[in-house]
């Protein structure tokens, strides 16, 4: 497919991407000229947060952080709804920014916020680098062995393709046989997809190709330009950008799991951090974030500390 057909629509949902993201290694200079007005208006900037004030769910934080009245969070920035960066290349925004800043506030803290890459936050949780990590991180069974996670939303692996491919729905990883599927270095699907690799020599066909990229504008940047058949990534993620480009779909929702945000093994901050969502979703505060990024569909229950993954 021509390079020049999408150029337009991939500038829309990339430039708040490349915008000094730590993800990647593009900088606001670098964005086509007249995009960051385009990528502001599909930005939702609604105020859904700073109505939260302080409640119950503070005084089962630790004295410590009660007294310091601080913690430190690392944001993984470049894949909306989750978190992106506004036009101004400094604004960040998305579902992840809204809870933990609702959740800090119910909490009576102030957070520091630090933007780091996807694959680096889990890791850097452990050292004690940060208190706690958003990153749209999926709960599964490996990482619940080295992290804690208190969930607040059910998102999941999805697929994306291009208008002129003849792919309608996904659900066995056999499809894909002979295709380049593009996706998140570090990610479950990458995870997903190379445990599975081998089935497609299993049955005789010819292997498909992983293309792991550090953000989401090179992914994106992958499928719309050819080097991708196929991408894999979040099931909000790949609904809000196919939103915003044209000549590309969303083809199907292919596993479920839960979101939480992410700390070190046996935290004391979990108790806390899980009172406050749930008083969230009490006084009305977590439907009107889902709503105001349109992920209704991601609404959970209650919220959980490191639930079993969701099979």
């Amino acid at each position: 497919m021509p390079r020049t057909r999408h150029t337009a629509a991939f500038a829309l949902i990339t430039v708040a991407t490349f915008a000094l993201t730590a993800c990647g290694s593009g900088d606001p200079a670098s964005a086509p000229a007249g995009a960051a007005a385009d990528a502001k208006e599909k930005v939702p900037t609604t105020d859904v947060v700073s109505s939260v004030r302080k409640d119950e769910a503070a005084k089962l934080l630790p004295a410590g952080v009660r007294a310091s009245g601080t913690l430190t969070i690392a944001s993984s920035v470049g894949n909306p709804p989750g978190a992106t960066y506004l036009a101004d290349g400094k604004t960040v925004a998305g579902t992840d920014i809204d809870f933990a800043d609702a959740v800090a506030r119910k909490l009576g803290l102030t957070l520091r916020r630090e933007t780091a890459s996807f694959e680096a936050i889990l890791p850097a949780l452990g050292s004690g680098k940060y208190d706690v990590g958003t990153g749209n991180f999926g709960v599964t069974e490996e990482r619940r062995r080295t992290i804690d996670f208190v969930t607040y939303i059910n998102d999941g692996q999805g697929f994306a393709v291009r208008d002129d491919s003849k792919l309608k729905k996904v659900t066995d990883l056999t499809q894909l046989c002979g295709l380049t599927v593009g996706t998140g270095a570090g990610t479950t699907f990458e995870v997903t997809l190379e445990e599975n690799r081998h089935r497609c020599p299993d049955a005789g066909k010819k292997p498909y190709e992983v293309k792991t990229y550090n953000d989401q504008g090179a992914t994106w940047g992958s499928l719309q330009q050819g080097r991708s058949d196929v991408v894999m990534s979040t099931i909000n993620g790949l609904r809000y950008a196919v939103d915003q480009q044209k000549g590309v779909r969303f083809l199907n929702e292919f596993k479920r799991l839960d979101v939480g945000f992410a700390f070190k093994k046996g935290t004391p901050l979990a108790p806390a951090f899980q009172a406050a969502v749930n008083a969230l979703k009490a006084d009305g505060t977590y439907d009107r974030i889902l709503k105001k990024w349109g992920i209704g569909a991601s609404a959970i229950k209650t919220s959980q500390i490191s639930p079993p993954e969701i099979r």
